[in-house]
């Protein structure tokens, strides 16, 4: 599918040939917050795309608010294994209902205009069914069924690109949650941080002021992931958006930017996958209770590691395995955040047995001295550990080489 779309919201035509300079006018209208310019395009559903792509866009045909796809689901779309997608996804902030549920009554009250904001966010926020006591915010995109995938196989999705959709975000803190419960927001109600993005110097920026209404803002770098991306697991019935699990799902890991890979057990035919929960930047613990909550277009390629494969390059994979240019990233879940830690940890050693022999007192030495454990978040009733073991670490180690890894130890 392709489109000529627009290459940005359709008030900047009205700026001629001063379109871009003037385009904050037209995105964000006037306001001492508002960025000089629109750093980025508004991707609207089907706008842009490159030639000869699948595409699958977010709406009410194609995504689940607020759960996850089951083993039940029909696909949305069958792809053949190696297959690259272009999956627009969507931020569910400006369309909870403690928000108005009217993204464009709700970005219009922080100056953006009617035609910066998201079609799709529309429709989801006016037409998707929801329950607000039992099902979780995220809106889920999927599920896609890749040919051949089988049980006991590793689905493996490579982060080939990640676009803004829109220049602006939201952080909220909302329900008494987030890593300071009871006592923010102190207000009792949710607190929602409206945050346009800029480009200084070549970078897209995040920027908040130090104050309400104040001048002076705190700028920090863009570096966009999905917090959701898993597969149904085999378990009947729709889960809750929220908390993560061996079939992944909300696990907020930030390293899952472009260029990074994640690997998960396929747990019923056609792994059936999904994606969602956009974020252009997140600190680890993610701790206010979201990340800064924003739409992107993403492009996966999604390819399958027959369960053979699998064990020999990594051994038993319980649970989602991250990889990016120089680490491996093992991961531990639990609601309890000491037994998350533990199960990053045990997982971490199975790792480093399975791939390069490592005898296990050994390999618990290298992870104390050598391998950081990162908190992905607090705040998702599951917590999450992921550990980043260097690669290079091992260069002289070939992977699967037993004999000469007993050797080198």
């Amino acid at each position: 599918m392709t489109s000529t779309g627009t290459t940005a919201a359709a008030g900047i035509a009205h700026g001629g040939a001063n379109a871009v300079a003037n385009a904050n006018a037209n995105v964000f209208g006037v306001g001492a917050a508002a960025p000089t310019f629109a750093p980025t395009p508004i991707l609207q559903p089907g706008a842009s795309l490159p030639e000869r792509t699948s595409y699958l866009p977010s709406g009410r045909a194609t995504s689940l608010w607020g759960r996850l796809p089951s083993r039940d689901d029909a696909p949305v779309l069958t792809i053949e294994q190696g297959a690259t997608v272009v999956i627009d996804t969507l931020s569910h902030e400006g369309l909870l209902p403690d928000q108005g549920q009217d993204p464009v009554a709700f970005f219009g009250k922080h100056g953006v205009h009617p035609d910066a904001v998201l079609l799709d966010a529309i429709e989801i926020a006016r037409d998707s069914a929801r329950d607000a006591a039992h099902d979780g915010p995220h809106v889920v995109t999927g599920p896609i069924a890749v040919h051949g995938a089988q049980p006991g196989d590793l689905l493996r999705v490579t982060v080939v690109k990640l676009e803004p959709r829109v220049p602006y975000g939201v952080v909220s803190n909302r329900h008494g949650k987030g890593a300071l419960p009871g006592a923010l927001p102190r207000s009792g109600t949710t607190v929602s941080v409206f945050t346009p993005v800029e480009e200084r110097d070549g970078t897209l920026v995040g920027t908040m002021p130090l104050t309400e209404g104040g001048t002076r803002s705190v700028a920090f770098p863009l570096a966009p992931f999905l917090g959701t991306m898993g597969v149904a697991p085999a378990e009947g019935g729709r889960l809750h958006s929220v908390p993560p699990g061996p079939h992944g799902g909300n696990i907020d890991i930030k390293l899952l930017t472009e260029g990074s890979v994640l690997y998960l057990p396929v747990q019923v035919a056609g792994a059936l996958a999904y994606v969602g929960d956009p974020h252009f930047a997140q600190g680890d613990g993610e701790v206010a209770l979201t990340a800064l909550e924003a739409s992107l277009r993403a492009t996966l390629t999604f390819d399958v590691v027959p369960a053979a494969d699998a064990r020999r390059e990594f051994g038993v994979i319980t649970g989602p395995l991250v990889r990016t240019p120089e680490y491996l990233v093992p991961t531990g879940l639990d609601p309890d955040l000491n037994v998350a830690m533990r199960h990053c940890v045990r997982a971490s050693l199975d790792l480093l047995h399975a791939r390069w022999g490592m005898e296990e007192h050994l390999a618990y030495a290298y992870l104390s001295a050598a391998t950081d454990f990162d908190i992905s978040q607090v705040v998702d009733v599951v917590c999450g550990v992921h550990a980043r073991i260097r690669e290079a670490d091992f260069a002289d180690v070939p992977a699967g080489d037993d004999s000469q890894a007993g050797a080198a130890a």
